[in-house]
């Protein structure tokens, strides 16, 4: 063989043992096909109809509640918990800090119950910020995401990830794994126990009117399932919800006993090729400059109500992102929904009352 030939083939030999080597020290995860939804993001643009709550003065305001006060509550990324007031304004009420505050929901003795991602589940009131639950059966609670207060005072809390934090949500998505936990806080011994493992980013958390059945959101399978609490079927999971448009994020029980699940665009041509190939996914996630190319998804926003059947009863949506972009929750409230999102610096509200055009119905 001619030595040019030989000094080539060994730089190529060289160069692809180079890469095997710095991929198998520096990928962080362990990659899965994962299986992608049929359906599409609405193309409505029912969501551009907004009223823009707070613009300017709300940097990524992921969640929304209302107190027992009949105030709305919201988490920003500057570290505060803000309120807003009857006159339209709002006030820098609570200081945690960091930006790592997600879901809101109002306590039963007139607290406001928060999830930090790194912190873990706390509770704020007048007095101050107090911290329920940090860890669990011996583990960190790696990535507090959303929670809720049964009338007994049980918190369930999603641990979206045991794995990755919050500032690395896109490696969880490329692995594609079953990371998350649904979690316990008993507020009579302070102990928090998991109740459900094995869940692919444990998201969104909402209980029924009665109490029967909690929902949770698993965002990377395009689904949210269904626990039971009580009944011959108490203890077991089923799925509630599936084939989704986008990813699942937060979700909320409406007065009517349906629910609304804020969906976050999680296809792109690229990453619906990636997801097939599990040794790319590998190779991707050992390089940060090629997971940051990686990111770039839908723009678009879009929010779903669905019956307790488990079918969609109407769809909301902005098909570019202009207005409202990867919306993260949507909260009904006298008549209007309280929109909120990572990537806007306002909530939106938009009417939903009947005969209003910002509503569709798919019955």
């Amino acid at each position: 063989m001619p030595r040019p030939i030989i000094l080539i083939a060994s730089s190529v030999l060289a160069t692809v043992l180079s890469l095997a080597l710095h991929v198998f020290l520096h990928s962080p995860i362990s990659p899965r096909p994962l299986s992608l939804p049929s359906s599409r993001f609405s193309v409505n643009n029912l969501l551009k109809q907004v009223e823009k709550l707070g613009e300017g003065n709300l940097l990524g305001p992921e969640d929304t509640c209302v107190g027992k006060d009949g105030k709305l509550y919201t988490a920003t990324r500057d570290g505060w918990i803000k309120r807003l007031h009857s006159n339209g304004s709002w006030e820098n009420w609570k200081m945690i800090g960091g930006s790592s505050l997600l879901g809101v929901t109002p306590s039963l003795n007139g607290d406001i119950i928060v999830c930090d991602a790194d912190k873990g589940l706390l509770k704020v009131g007048d007095g101050g910020v107090t911290i329920l639950a940090s860890e669990v059966e011996g583990t960190k609670i790696f990535f507090a995401d959303d929670a809720i207060e049964a009338s007994d005072g049980i918190i369930y809390l999603s641990d979206a990830s045991s794995k990755f934090g919050l500032d690395e949500w896109f490696l969880d998505f490329l692995e594609a794994g079953s990371n998350g936990r649904l979690l316990k806080y008993d507020p009579s011994n302070g102990k928090t126990s998991i109740v459900v493992t094995n869940i692919s980013f444990a998201n969104g958390v909402a209980l029924s009117p009665d109490e029967d059945y909690l929902i949770f959101c698993e965002t990377f399978r395009f689904r949210c399932m269904k626990y039971w609490l009580q009944g011959e079927k108490k203890g077991t999971t089923e799925v509630f919800i599936d084939n989704l448009a986008g990813g699942p994020d937060n979700i909320n029980l409406a007065p009517d006993g349906s629910f609304w699940i804020a969906l976050i665009g999680l296809r792109s041509w690229w990453l619906d090729l990636l997801h097939q190939l599990p040794m790319a996914k590998l190779v991707v996630a050992a390089f940060p400059t090629a997971v940051d190319l990686s990111k770039p998804m839908r723009k678009g926003a879009m929010v779903v109500n669905v019956g307790a059947d488990g079918k969609v009863r109407r769809e909301l949506g902005d098909s570019d992102g202009r207005v409202m972009a990867f919306v993260t929750s949507a909260l009904e409230h006298e008549g209007h929904l309280y929109l909120g999102s990572l990537q806007t610096d306002f909530i939106g509200k938009l009417s939903i009352k009947e005969g209003k055009s910002s509503i569709t119905y798919n019955d």
